[in-house]
């Protein structure tokens, strides 16, 4: 029942597929813990991560990538599958292409239900959440350039408010960068992942007069 419930309210809640726009204006971003933080110059570059919410029997998980420890920037962290969107692509098509890419995952195993808030990050990218439904355990393979490990974190985890925390860090300057974080065992889900999460915790749950009621029907 679990999962049916949870499969519905993000169909029910998700911004339908084909309202996605370029160069939407964002509806979170890293600065807002931070509002007095100077923005990237520039024009947004456009991006999509795939958020893919696997159905396991016990259960539904977030699958997640650890990023290669070789990489340019952002090494060793937490982040969904993803990246830039290729010239005349939308976010979906980049999202799926990226998933594959970087950990096989086929496009016809994921059944896309919508999409969640978008998100502009410190860098300079706006970041369309693209939420894909798994009815089974994919089968996936890391690619070692981009990718460390793959591993999946309940979704239960995930939408408790009660696991989600505001961390910083202190820059160079003496400014203080804030940022949510959602501590995993042993993994540090923190930054945009993050905040990507916390938005779409809030576009689920957000205005149920219960909310951790409700996200406890969703749960396992």
């Amino acid at each position: 029942m679990s999962l049916d419930t949870l499969k519905a309210r993000l169909s029910q809640r998700l911004a339908p597929v084909d309202s996605w726009r370029p160069g939407v204006k964002p509806d979170r971003s890293d600065y807002d813990l931070n509002p007095g933080s100077a923005r990237a110059a520039g024009e947004l570059r456009p991006a999509a991560v795939l958020i893919p919410v696997v159905a396991r029997p016990e259960g539904a998980t977030v699958l997640l990538t650890r990023r290669a420890d070789t990489l340019a920037r952002h090494t060793g962290q937490i982040a969904f599958p993803g990246g830039r969107l290729d010239p005349g692509e939308n976010a979906v098509q980049a999202a799926l292409r990226e998933a594959d890419e970087e950990v096989a995952l086929k496009p016809s195993a994921v059944q896309v239900l919508g999409l969640s808030d978008a998100y502009e990050t410190g860098t300079g990218f706006l970041v369309t959440p693209v939420i894909g439904w798994l009815d089974a355990a994919p089968a996936v393979t890391p690619s070692p350039d981009e990718v460390a490990e793959v591993f999946e974190t309940p979704w239960d985890f995930l939408m408790d408010a009660a696991n989600h925390r505001r961390d910083f860090y202190d820059l160079d300057e003496g400014l203080r960068r804030w940022f949510w974080a959602m501590p995993w065992g042993e993994r540090y889900i923190w930054g945009v992942t993050a905040g990507i999460l916390k938005g779409l915790h809030a576009r689920l749950y957000g205005d149920e007069t219960h909310p951790v009621a409700a996200a406890d029907e969703d749960a396992a």
